[in-house]
């Protein structure tokens, strides 16, 4: 299964980059699946982890970590962001 991930804010700033396109591995099926592939890369990928109130999308609409994945998504994660 391919997909796109996205970063977003200080997200893309952490990792040094604002998307990805790659295959998954067997038994990644759902966000939250991703989502623990994406922090089994250590280091700077911690960040999805420690931000608080982690948003997703899949496909533009909000998701959560139940939300399950196919071939083609686009995955954007990003944290809450506040503006004046």
């Amino acid at each position: 299964m391919s997909l796109k991930v996205l970063y977003f804010a200080s997200l893309r700033e952490t990792l040094g980059k604002s998307s990805e396109q790659f295959a998954l591995p067997a038994g990644v099926a759902s966000v939250g699946q991703l989502h623990a592939h994406l922090l089994a890369r250590g280091d700077a990928w911690q960040a999805l982890a420690g931000t608080k109130n982690l948003r997703v999308a899949v496909n533009q609409d909000m998701a959560t970590m139940d939300t399950p994945l196919r071939d083609g998504d686009e995955v954007a994660f990003f944290p809450p962001v506040t503006g004046g």
